[in-house]
């Protein structure tokens, strides 16, 4: 039966991660796949009791509808989360969003018609592509490096209405984008009048390096405030079942972004709201914090030096400083995509890179998660990485002779 659907969904791109699913089932697996965190660093306890601690409030308080802006609360207590990284927001500036992946749907849904330009980074976020698709919007792209987005690239793209970036260790790079790029940013919005949209899922996660400030935290000095929309979430860091994002934005943007959220879902849980509040301003979540930073540390260092000890010469990457990624290059010829049968054949898998381009994209790449592994289960899966990569150079030289 043929059914009317909306031009967006008439041909619809699923998401290459979520393919990758049913092979998890398999005996043995190791997956370097989706870019999950580690339920081993889950506070089970700790959000139990802030859970219980939600219940012991009036039953209205928890089990009846919620403002669709967000408990009072909860935008308070994220307003002190982003503080400690020199985010100055007041709390009704901030909006409660059911995962950071909603309050994306909503600046799209308030300020982008199909045929705006919206740029990104060339490669970005896959569902975050998937929903500008969706909202027909025309997506342009600039190249990224070891200091993530190159701003010089910006001039020679014209009509730009918005720009969307994960300048603090991106999906999939795992780059940071470096201050004197961040500042160049906010400089080229103020001069063009367009918005950044600031993706700052994994800002929280730094475990090297030098702190950089999140493009939010550098906005009110250089007279950019009204030109950025900053997107969080607590799924890195609490636990991605909560569902808890926000977004901090001018009050005419968060006006308009409530009104679409009432017809989306009316509201975030109030339970949930009530219990991710109390486990912020507990202090649970700091103090639970450096145990998240430490394992990943551990686990990225893992990975790095099992990459260059195995596949020394045949993959070319950036160690990271932060998040949960390892972004890096095959030898010119290989493809990601047809490795990946033969990896998981041997019982290991990872991301082919080039879902995450908008356009042109490199069939070399490949992504990369340690999150999901210990460090013993990492050195396992980079070996099977080689033994994959050994016969696929095998299969290569006997299907070309």
């Amino acid at each position: 039966m043929q059914y009317p659907f909306a031009a967006a969904f008439k041909a619809p791109r699923g998401s290459a991660i979520r393919e990758l699913f049913p092979y998890l089932s398999r005996p043995d697996m190791i997956s370097f796949a989706g870019g999950y965190p580690s339920p081993a660093l889950f506070d089970a306890s700790g959000l139990r009791e802030a859970m219980e601690h939600a219940m012991r409030a009036p039953p209205a308080e928890w089990l009846q509808y919620a403002n669709t802006q967000g408990e009072l609360a909860l935008r308070g207590a994220l307003a002190a989360w982003m503080a400690r990284r020199g985010i100055a927001a007041a709390a009704d500036h901030v909006l409660v969003t059911t995962g950071s992946q909603q309050g994306f749907d909503l600046i799209l849904r308030v300020l982008i018609d199909p045929g705006d330009t919206v740029l990104v980074e060339r490669p970005t976020y896959t569902t975050a592509l998937q929903a500008l698709r969706h909202a027909g919007a025309r997506v342009v792209t600039v190249g990224t490096d070891a200091d993530g987005m190159i701003v010089d690239e910006l001039e020679a793209v014209p009509g730009i209405k918005a720009i969307y970036t994960l300048p603090t260790f991106g999906n999939p790079t795992g780059a940071t984008l470096s201050l004197e790029r961040r500042e160049r940013l906010l400089e080229f919005a103020l001069r063009h009048r367009l918005l950044i949209i600031e993706d700052d899922a994994y800002g929280d996660v730094r475990f090297d390096g030098e702190h950089v400030p999140a493009l939010a935290a550098l906005a009110r000095e250089a007279g950019a405030e009204d030109r950025l929309v900053y997107l969080s979430t607590l799924s890195k860091i609490v636990a991605p079942g909560l569902r808890v994002g926000w977004m901090v934005a001018p009050p005419e943007i968060v006006q308009r972004c409530v009104i679409a959220k009432q017809t989306i879902d009316l509201s975030t849980s109030p339970w949930i709201q009530g219990a991710a509040a109390h486990y912020l301003s507990s202090g649970q979540l700091e103090r639970h914090l450096p145990r998240i930073v430490a394992a990943y540390r551990e686990q990225a260092h893992a990975m790095v030096a099992a990459l260059r000890e195995q596949l020394a010469g045949k993959f070319m990457f950036s160690a990271p400083q932060g998040g949960m990624f390892v972004w890096g290059f095959l030898p010119t010829g290989v493809d990601a995509a047809a490795l990946l049968r033969t990896a998981i054949e041997e019982k290991v898998m990872y991301v082919p890179g080039a879902p995450f381009y908008a356009d042109a994209p490199d069939a070399r790449s490949v992504r990369l998660c340690f999150s999901m592994s210990t460090p013993e289960r990492i050195r396992t899966g980079v070996e099977r990485l080689r033994r994959a990569f050994q016969r696929y150079d095998t299969i290569s030289w006997e299907e070309e002779r």
